[in-house]
């Protein structure tokens, strides 16, 4: 992503914009952030943080972040998703995801994403691993 246009601007018309993920400015260490809000969007009827939020979240981290470092003329896809919820949030509060490369292959990119509550407490663990597709 280019680090001078704004994730608004960028997603407005996908999943991420829909859900309000916002991405925050990354470097080149292989970890990416983002975060969420739990609201109406993100919610179950129970007031609580979604685990299929969760996974989207970290999806789209791992696919932002699997983006930022494809070769040009490669692009990924998620292809494995893998989570343990260990706590809830409740609407009203921001979780923020936080996505660490821990395999870059040829062929495919594996991430691991803790989701973390306001205040610190870890919401979710979550593996991700995308396959890595040259552009024909």
């Amino acid at each position: 992503m280019d680090k001078g246009k704004t994730n608004l601007d960028l997603y407005k018309n996908s999943m991420i914009g829909h859900l309000g993920i916002s991405f925050m400015e990354s470097g080149d260490d292989g970890v990416v952030r983002a975060t969420m809000p739990v609201d109406y969007r993100t919610c179950q009827p129970f007031g609580l943080l979604n685990g299929g939020a969760s996974l989207a979240l970290a999806e789209c981290i791992a696919g932002h972040g699997s983006s930022q470092i494809c070769d040009e003329g490669s692009f990924a896809v998620g292809v494995q998703v893998s989570a343990n919820h260990i706590s809830s949030v409740p609407v009203g509060q921001v979780v923020t995801g936080v996505g660490t490369l821990i395999h870059k292959g040829k062929s495919s990119h594996i991430w691991n994403v803790d989701i973390m509550s306001q205040d610190d407490k870890l919401v979710s663990s979550v593996r991700i691993v995308n396959f890595v597709y040259s552009k024909k």
